[in-house]
């Protein structure tokens, strides 16, 4: 129930004199005296001042203070505090928190007594008694601060402390606002008074109690008891002993000076006073008080605050930071994620994740100097693409000294290309061009192109001296002359990609890229000649050959969710990383995300799919798949830039879509080499070349097996045999 007006308390002060008649003590006690009546007449001028705006102060309030007064109940009443915001797994399980203040809400029935007995003993003993402002409290706080000749003592009642508490930690969000609400003017001061005494009026004393406890700070960014207790004991607030309670109660005006971590002493001589008050007070038995007061501090070992964001979450860093990214594209404003108590629940499979993060470690361990691992993994659907694992070998964190990174290994498109893995896109828009996956294609070992320009110093010279654009397969290859579209997938010759790349150009290869999955190809960039393009429309415009063969900046997610647009019978969906998003009410958060669309027929992805089919039975991963005992249906290829700085695998089964790129992520990369066995890649120049059926298929079949075998996705693999694709895309 509302408190009801109360009256206003008969200020009676007795002096005492203890004799002795020394003219000095004379002295001294007749100044005390006119202090005293001096200060009694400020606390008058304060109390018309509160009560009877339109006069007193010398017009310090005002009517217009009076509306501002009025405008700050409204806001203490009506904003909520900033609390956590939490992230769970697929399972609901706890992933990371995120806040601006480390701080959630306790119902106020909930709230230890033993919590609310020490504050109101410690900060506001007659809180039951006075109607928001105490003028007892104040008038023994003027004549105490006269007499030490400094504020030692203040008379802010907790329904004060609450109300400026609540202005500067809840209801401003900006440094000015901040400011104003801490600032020392008898303006303030007098708001606040009768902010007070308008809130008093609104709510029950409980529910001030409950609303104070929620919202002060207690040092370590952790704001209301419910933090509190966790920052210091690392225990729910229900478990508060008696000396835990006075000890949070006895810090919370000054939390750094009386920091028990670092000033133990001091934080338990200040607890100790707080018992004692309760005692006095006749809040708990003398006896209690006598055996608290015996009590250690009780401390947890360390801070017990949980980690703020992605750093420290663990493996699911890089995951984390993803889902905030997408979040912000999404329409959620950081402000919504840190303050806004939201719970986030993610796509995240702990299991999947697992498996991923050994893989990446395994073959590249997280200390390897120059060369980072990255893997994604996807789960296709017509409906929605979820992102189920995000993994590297570098430790998401700060520390550059143990090869940590936040750079979004796994998800940011990354300066290096992933190779061959982009011929498939050359395949795809030759099918869709009329093209059939067992049609005939040659594999020359070298191959000139009449379309192309821009070679290297060993390609012939064409027009005007501009060098034709040629190509070499990789040494030691042995194709022959002629071979199916769906082997040259499988052994990824250069040459009869480049060939094919000229009859479809280089624009539809370009398209068909984004339109199953490579979006950051529309990302505008300054080029050479220092005009803005897309990193699409640069290669289509400068008709560069080399399309094919993977140089561009690739992003490991978007190569995953290209497999999982090609295992979703054609159908592109945004990587997502959220199932739904609920504000702190329950209600359903509405997130802005591109809608799924049909992006290629579906018997082309099928036909691409089958295409796809032999990587692991007689192609580039063959070794791998071999290594890790892979004997499930999928379809996959592998990558490797021309100068083997990076390399790169895209696999999918019917279930899970994964792509592994493993590459070198300093400012300056340089060719790397994979010896295998148990030496992982390093920069070198002996010819044991990095290629990406080596480390990042040996990641990928790892990662993947036993992962992702439930029912997923109809597709061609699902059948017993892998048939030719019948129609526009097979013979």
């Amino acid at each position: 129930m509302p408190s009801s007006a109360h009256p206003v308390p008969r200020l009676d002060i007795t002096v005492l004199d203890p004799g002795g008649g020394e003219p000095e003590r004379a002295v001294s006690r007749t100044l005390s005296v006119l202090r005293l009546v001096g200060l009694c007449l400020v606390a008058g001028l304060l109390v018309a001042a509160v009560c009877f705006p339109v006069v007193g102060a010398a017009g310090l309030l005002s009517n217009e203070t009076g509306d501002a007064a009025a405008d700050s109940a409204k806001a203490v009443l009506g904003k909520e505090p900033p609390v956590l915001t939490t992230l769970v797994d697929s399972t609901g399980q706890p992933l990371a928190v995120v806040y601006d203040q480390y701080r959630f809400q306790v119902p106020t029935d909930r709230i230890s007594q033993a919590m609310k007995d020490a504050v109101v003993a410690i900060e506001d003993q007659r809180f039951y008694e006075h109607a928001g402002v105490d003028l007892l409290a104040i008038g023994r706080a003027l004549l105490t601060n006269s007499v030490s000749g400094k504020v030692s003592q203040g008379g802010s009642t907790l329904t004060q402390q609450y109300v400026k508490n609540h202005l500067m930690h809840v209801a401003a969000t900006t440094e000015a606002e901040r400011d104003k609400a801490s600032e020392q003017s008898a303006a303030r001061k007098l708001r606040e008074l009768r902010t007070a005494m308008q809130v008093e009026q609104e709510l029950s004393k409980e529910e001030i109690l409950g609303r104070y406890l929620n919202t002060v700070p207690f040092g370590h960014n952790s704001y209301g008891i419910g933090a509190a207790a966790r920052t210091y004991f690392d225990i729910p607030q229900e478990r508060l002993s008696v000396a835990q309670a006075a000890l949070l109660a006895g810090i919370v005006n000054e939390p750094t000076a009386l920091n028990p971590f670092r000033h133990p002493d001091r934080a338990l001589a200040r607890r100790n006073v707080v018992i004692d008050e309760m005692a006095k007070q006749k809040r708990i038995p003398v006896e209690l008080a006598d055996a608290q007061k015996r009590e250690p501090l009780g401390l947890a070992p360390e801070v017990a605050r949980p980690p703020n964001g992605c750093v420290g979450v663990g493996d699911a860093g890089y995951f984390c930071d993803y889902v905030l990214t997408h979040l912000a594209k999404a329409g959620v404003s950081k402000e919504d994620v840190q303050r806004g108590g939201l719970t986030i629940r993610t796509t995240l499979d702990k299991d999947a994740l697992t498996k991923a993060k050994s893989a990446v470690d395994a073959q590249v361990p997280p200390d390897t100097e120059h060369v980072a691992n990255a893997m994604a993994i996807v789960k296709p659907g017509k409906d929605k693409h979820r992102v189920v694992a995000l993994a590297a070998n570098r430790t998401y964190g700060l520390d550059r000294t143990k090869n940590e990174s936040t750079l979004g290994l796994p998800f940011e498109p990354q300066n290096l290309g992933a190779g061959s893995i982009y011929k498939l896109f050359t395949a795809a828009a030759a099918l869709e061009q009329g093209m059939a996956i067992t049609d005939s294609v040659t594999a020359p070992p070298t191959f000139t192109s009449s379309t192309f320009l821009g070679g290297g110093a060993s390609c012939p010279a064409g027009e005007r001296g501009v060098r034709r654009y040629c190509v070499r397969n990789n040494e030691g290859s042995d194709y022959p002359p002629r071979m199916t579209l769906q082997d040259a997938l499988a052994t990824s010759p250069n040459t009869t990609f480049v060939q094919l790349l000229e009859k479809v150009g280089v624009g539809a290869a370009v398209d068909m890229a984004q339109r199953l999955g490579l979006r950051s190809l529309a990302t505008t960039v300054a080029t050479e000649d220092k005009k803005k393009r897309t990193v699409g429309k640069f290669f289509t415009e400068q008709n560069f050959g080399s399309f094919t063969l993977g140089p561009t900046p690739t992003s490991t997610l978007e190569l995953a969710n290209v497999g999982a647009t090609l295992a979703s019978a054609g159908t592109w969906c945004p990587p997502s990383p959220v199932e739904e998003v609920l504000d702190r009410q329950g209600r359903r958060v509405p997130l802005r995300e591109e809608p799924c669309a049909q992006v290629v027929d579906p018997e082309l992805a099928d036909a691409m799919t089958v295409g796809m089919s032999k990587d692991a039975i007689s192609g580039t991963a063959t070794a791998a798949a071999k290594e890790y005992g892979w004997d499930r249906p999928m379809a996959g290829k592998t990558g490797t830039t021309q100068e083997h700085k990076s390399a790169g695998f895209l696999g999918y089964t019917p279930q899970l879509a994964g792509a592994v790129f493993t590459f070198d992520d300093t400012s300056t990369p340089t060719t790397l080499c994979d010896p295998g066995g148990s030496a992982p890649p390093k920069p070198c120049t002996d010819g044991r070349f990095i290629y990406g059926g080596k480390s990042p298929a040996r990641t990928w079949f790892q990662a993947m097996n036993g992962t992702g075998a439930e029912p997923g996705i109809m597709t061609a693999m699902d059948r017993a045999e892998l048939p030719s694709v019948e129609g526009p895309y097979g013979g």
